[in-house]
């Protein structure tokens, strides 16, 4: 019997170590039953080692992040399902791999040696590959764009306070818990009664944002914390997102405010490129039938082509009926919705036959929806007074869409103002931007129909106290 193998480790002869440099030792692999020598030297993984730390700095170059907010924002968006993760790593390399080898077939196999070498058709072979090329760089921009937009930025609505951050074990055990134990069941689970709570001020400074029915902003028991127009907590992450549209293990994550432009990209030039790849695998398919040289690369290329295309352009026609409705995943998956808004109208408005009041700040003590009348706290003191804004609830019909501004202003608000924008994954949607005093996102010309409908006063041409707006700008 041969002696078993033997690892044994040697460094260099003359090498220095009193320097601190890294001097990687060469492991020397005696294999006696083959009476070979083989020697192996780690310089090649320290080179694929400085490439990776070069090509991180570059990254980092190109989508700056703030100290550490994106190591903290690709934590917190982390899929708490084990099976997604798994699936969300995966995918990525199984995407690379049928990329590379398709490229391989358009390129090298069919463009070069069938098209050009064998069958001499020259501007057959350099246009194809010019397009295919040109679609593949602008697919894999719009990915990494996607992926890397996803990973540092997806959209989380930071916590409250009160929040826990439970780590997946402990989940896991509460999980197995009966469910009439005590201690499984969740802690201040009711919205923040604190009129004075952190946040409710972002919503009561707009216009016109999304209410419960007693006027306040919709609460997360889980996240402890208001949610903004449009957000909802994902069970996949355990946050809530805003705007969110889907999780896609594809683009590594949660589909959001923040991403859904470049994943509408990404699918948009993924599908041009595989309509190319499959028209050259196609062509040549068929030239190879007549001649009786069917190849199995060719066959491959052409089932390549048609799968990802077929379920690209499904991605892509869907993404734009989103884009041009200016809905969501969420939205098109209920059957019907009705929103609630709160609408500012003018300090003093009673409530209405079929809608109530209510006015910010909250009163130091619970006081509500406006039913018959319009009580103060004599707690409040003068400024406070003045500082007031006071909103009417209403209710939509079915299926209304106070977002809805018209197929161009959806396209831009989304998309951008102009065809770079629309083109090149460069910048972020403009919806993302909530700076403005109207409403967290743009609303459309349904406000003004639930005035009319509702009789409401508008608050700018009314002659009463002095409100937020008007106090902030004096203050200035």
């Amino acid at each position: 019997h041969a002696p078993p193998r033997r690892l044994e480790l040697a460094r260099r002869p003359g090498t220095n170590f009193r320097k601190g440099r890294r001097l990687f030792p060469i492991l020397r692999i005696y294999t006696s039953s083959h009476g070979l020598t083989r020697l192996y030297s780690p310089s090649l993984a320290f080179s694929a080692l400085s490439f990776g730390r070069q090509l991180i700095s570059f990254v980092q170059f190109l989508f700056p992040c703030a100290g550490n907010d994106c190591a903290v924002a690709m934590s917190q968006a982390t899929s708490t399902k084990c099976a997604s993760r798994w699936v969300t790593r995966i995918i990525p390399i199984i995407i690379t791999g049928t990329s590379g080898y398709a490229t391989y077939v358009i390129v090298a196999y069919l463009g070069v040696d069938y098209l050009y070498r064998t069958r001499g058709e020259v501007g057959a072979a350099i246009s194809t590959i010019t397009i295919y090329l040109f679609f593949y760089l602008l697919t894999i921009a719009a990915y990494l764009r996607t992926f890397l937009k996803i990973k540092t930025d997806p959209g989380l609505v930071p916590l409250g306070p009160q929040a826990q951050h439970p780590s997946r074990e402990s989940n896991k055990k509460s999980r197995r818990r009966k469910v009439g134990d005590l201690e499984s069941q969740p802690y201040f689970t009711g919205p923040d009664q604190d009129p004075d709570s952190p946040g409710l001020e972002g919503f009561y400074s707009k216009d016109v944002f999304v209410c419960e029915s007693d006027g306040r902003p919709k609460w997360c028991s889980e996240c402890r914390n208001w949610k903004p127009d449009r957000a909802h907590h994902s069970s996949e992450v355990g946050r809530c997102v805003r705007k969110m549209d889907h999780y896609c293990p594809w683009v590594g994550g949660m589909v959001s405010e923040t991403s859904f432009k470049f994943f509408a990209q990404f699918t948009f030039y993924c599908t041009l490129y595989c309509t190319v790849a499959l028209g050259q695998a196609a062509y040549c398919l068929a030239l190879q039938v007549r001649d009786g040289t069917v190849d199995g690369r060719t066959i491959s290329g052409v089932a390549i082509a048609g799968f990802f295309g077929l379920f690209t352009f499904l991605m892509t026609a869907t993404s734009w009926r989103f884009i041009l409705l200016n809905i969501t995943n969420i939205d098109a998956l209920r059957k019907s919705w009705v929103h609630q808004l709160a609408i500012r109208v003018p300090n003093g408005t009673r409530p209405g036959n079929n809608y109530g009041t209510i006015t910010y700040p909250l009163p130091k003590y619970p006081q509500g929806i406006h039913a018959s009348s319009d009580a103060t706290v004599d707690s409040e003191t003068p400024r406070d007074r003045l500082a007031t804004r006071t909103f009417a609830i209403i209710r939509t019909e079915s299926d209304e869409n106070p977002w809805d501004l018209g197929y161009a202003g959806n396209w831009t608000s989304i998309m951008g103002h102009s065809l770079i924008d629309w083109l090149l994954p460069i910048r972020g949607s403009p919806c993302a931007n909530h700076d403005s005093m109207e409403s967290d996102y743009e609303m459309g010309a349904l406000i003004q129909t639930l005035r009319e409908r509702h009789g409401l006063p508008d608050p700018n041409h009314s002659s009463g106290g002095v409100e937020m707006r008007e106090l902030r700008n004096r203050d200035r």
